[in-house]
């Protein structure tokens, strides 16, 4: 027990004296007029730190703008949709290139204005060929077999032709609603112009058939002539005259050229980007900066794409009526991408940079007097400078003597 004893009074003994030293530390410490610490020295040191709020301001004389040349504008909000070039090639349109079949056996002549050939002009309803039927007993049994083939074909597109007629009436009324838009109103017109032709051309079959047909129970079977179907340019011819064609045999074709289509290759990682309601302007690869280009409008069309080459195709209705585009002739397409249509803008002119790339302006702060406001420069829209960050539109810039404004103030020139 007194060796217990004593080491507890040892213990004791030593808490008293840690706990008196850490009091007299305490009372030396904040006496007052005790030296304190030295503090640690800052990592860094700056003069003077400069926002960019107080940047110099650029003051000049009435002499020294006339002589610069300054002028000023206002920051507006202007139409800055982006865009983005592709390649594209025109096409012929869907239903616009019409193959003419013989509409049953027999031997061509050609007519009296010489020999068909490719890329001849020709119009709706002149003779490009004479078939003289076959009348042996399979030449008739063909015959009879076509005119019903025709007569059926005569009656599916009639039906077409209905359907189409009353798909574009519901699409007029629709858009006159408010409920529908002017894009279905042109598909649907586009649909009923092609079931239009395949009537005609139907018809105009069904009745040389038939009056041949009639001719041939008479015991005579006069020539037949076959004429161009519609107004266009001949792009094959696959019979010449003194050839003995079978019924259904491709005699030559016909495309009409007065419009035709831009067939655009999409990367499939651009689709979402771009928008595809919008026209795309079109002109010719070569043409220097500052052409005029054409409006080209979306149509609806089979789809197509390239796996190999990872595109998709799209496609853009241009007008030819002049016949200067020849379908494989390559375009340019420059199309709107999606994102706002418009924003704030200044003139490129007033874009000045510094050293590390940065984008600024001058802003007019008070008679004669400039300062400089940085600005972020989205991209640009023809002259123009699409702004995402900056002075607020309606503040005034200098549109022309900012780069004299900015060598003033860094010291390049007085």
């Amino acid at each position: 027990m007194s060796r217990l004893h004593a080491g507890a009074s040892a213990v004791l003994k030593l808490a008293l004296a840690a706990g008196v030293g850490a009091a007299a530390w305490w009372l030396v410490a904040t006496t007052p007029g005790a030296p304190k610490p030295d503090k640690p020295p800052a990592p860094a040191t700056v003069g003077k730190v400069v926002k960019e709020d107080d940047l110099n301001t650029v003051a000049l004389t009435e002499d020294a703008e006339k002589r610069i040349g300054l002028t000023v504008g206002a920051v507006e909000r202007r139409p800055v949709r982006r865009v983005r070039v592709y390649g594209g090639e025109v096409t012929v349109p869907v239903g616009r290139a019409i193959p003419v079949a013989a509409p049953l056996g027999g031997t061509l002549k050609g007519p009296a204005g010489g020999e068909l050939k490719p890329g001849q002009v020709v119009k709706a309803g002149q003779p490009v060929f004479e078939l003289t039927p076959l009348l042996t007993p399979d030449g008739r049994a063909t015959l009879s077999a076509a005119l019903a083939d025709a007569n059926g074909q005569v009656n599916t597109a009639k039906a077409g032709f209905e359907l189409a007629d009353i798909a574009v009436r519901r699409a007029e009324r629709v858009l006159k609603d408010g409920a529908g838009s002017q894009r279905q109103v042109d598909e649907a017109r586009a649909a009923f112009d092609v079931a239009k032709r395949t009537l005609d051309a139907a018809t105009a079959r069904y009745a040389v058939l038939n009056k041949v047909v009639g001719d041939a129970d008479g015991g005579t079977a006069p020539p037949l002539p076959i004429a161009a179907p519609q107004d266009g340019i001949v792009r094959v011819v696959l019979a010449r005259p003194g050839q003995t064609v079978p019924l259904g045999a491709a005699l030559f074709e016909v495309a009409d050229l007065s419009v035709v289509w831009v067939r655009v290759p999409l990367p499939v990682g651009d689709l979402d980007a771009i928008d595809r309601a919008e026209p795309a302007q079109v002109g010719k690869l070569s043409a220097p900066p500052g052409t005029r280009l054409v409006a080209a409008r979306p149509v609806p069309a089979p789809p197509s794409a390239n796996p190999v080459a990872a595109t998709v195709d799209v496609f853009y209705e241009l007008p030819n009526t002049d016949g200067k585009l020849t379908p494989g002739q390559r375009l340019g397409a420059t199309i709107p991408l999606a994102g706002p249509a418009d924003g704030a803008t200044v003139p490129w002119a007033a874009i000045v940079f510094d050293v590390h790339g940065g984008t600024w302006v001058y802003e007019r702060v008070g008679a004669r007097q400039y300062a400089r406001r940085r600005v972020v420069v989205s991209h640009t829209a023809g002259p123009d400078a699409a702004l995402t960050g900056g002075p607020p539109v309606g503040a005034v810039v200098v549109t022309a003597g900012a780069q004299e404004l900015f060598g003033a103030e860094t010291g390049f020139v007085k």
